[in-house]
């Protein structure tokens, strides 16, 4: 009986630190908006859009980053007809999308889904519905001007800050 008491106090104070380190090292994730990159907070346009005149369609972006979420919107002209003609819409059309980003060294990560004007979820209707997963090298951030060039395409997109806006995060239900 004595080798039994003198087996079982030998493991428990060991027992008793592994148990409270993997008590402690465990957290539960805040319910909160993440706070984002400060150097992104607010509304950016792209101005003139590279090689424009010489592409048969390009696309201007709006981003609004608010803590981590993003809102987008894409406006496109295009010179040739590739969609139904009741969307065509005479080569110029608005699509929107909102997601959150992340950024990673010197990439910009957007995880978005295509929306409604209201930016509420779109199941149906013109362009391009579901993921929208664009990626983006970041050549220059700070002041009041943005640079990025995009992954997939390597087309630069040339942004210019309207308006600086501050992340009050919010709860995430």
């Amino acid at each position: 009986m004595k080798t039994r008491f003198l087996l079982i106090s030998t493991f428990a104070p060991g027992f008793l630190i592994l148990f409270t380190c993997a008590l402690y090292s465990c957290k539960f994730n805040a319910n909160m908006q993440a706070k984002g990159s400060e150097d992104l907070q607010g509304i950016w346009e792209e101005g003139l859009v590279a090689y424009q005149d010489e592409r048969l369609q390009y696309s201007k972006h709006q981003f609004q980053f608010i803590c981590d979420s993003v809102y987008i919107t894409v406006k496109t002209f295009a010179k040739v007809n590739t969609y139904p003609d009741s969307c065509f819409n005479n080569g110029s059309w608005i699509e929107y999308a909102k997601g959150v980003y992340e950024t990673r060294e010197d990439t910009l990560l957007i995880t978005a889904t295509f929306t409604k004007a209201n930016f509420k979820q779109k199941i149906s209707g013109c362009y391009r519905i579901g993921q929208y997963l664009p990626a983006f090298v970041i050549k220059k951030s700070g002041g009041d001007s943005l640079n990025l060039e995009g992954l997939q395409d390597h087309l630069p997109l040339s942004l210019t800050l309207k308006k600086r806006t501050l992340c009050v995060q919010k709860p995430l239900n």
